[in-house]
């Protein structure tokens, strides 16, 4: 089995990692290629949901925001951010949309728990726009992803605990 280094990153094939951008992959492979002059080592990362694989160089991963899963101490601080009172800042709504994708993106499981709780929408409460449920849902489901690859349960069931989460707040 292949194992790359990169400082304090050392992922191997089968492992759960964050792309900030995409969410919660699997290390497929540790590649070595020949580009021009170079010899490059490269994460292979497969992404499920978007039927995606990336490539990042070794000598990128930590300033790609390439990381590990996040503990459960982490996980529990974000369910615990769920519970909270929602913060809506009366911001017109593009640039709250912006700082919310930009929390999303960020791949920090607390932050985009904030945009979840910040948009989620109980019974008896006013409809969300388009746009609102467009950034709800994505956030929704890149924090259950993480949460199911920490928990090592299925994406649903991770969905469900976050539902009753808040829910009960």
């Amino acid at each position: 089995m292949k194992t790359a280094i990169s400082k304090d990153m050392k992922f191997e094939p089968g492992d759960f990692v964050v792309y900030p951008s995409h969410g919660v992959g699997r290390v497929v492979d540790v590649e070595h290629r020949q580009i021009g002059a170079d010899k490059l080592e490269l994460f292979v990362i497969a992404f499920d949901k978007d039927r995606m694989t990336l490539r990042v160089p070794l000598t990128k991963a930590k300033t790609s925001g390439l990381r590990k899963l996040s503990s459960k101490k982490i996980m529990e601080t974000a369910l615990t951010t769920l519970k909270g009172r929602s913060r809506v800042s009366r911001a017109m709504w593009n640039r709250r949309a912006q700082e919310y994708e930009a929390k999303i993106n960020s791949g920090d499981p607390v932050s985009i728990a904030e945009v979840v709780r910040d948009l989620h929408r109980n019974a008896g409460q006013p409809d969300q726009s388009y746009s609102e449920r467009q950034i709800y849902e994505a956030a929704l489901d890149r924090l259950a992803r993480e949460l199911a690859a920490v928990e090592r349960i299925d994406k649903e069931a991770a969905t469900q605990k976050l539902t009753q989460v808040l829910k009960a707040a």
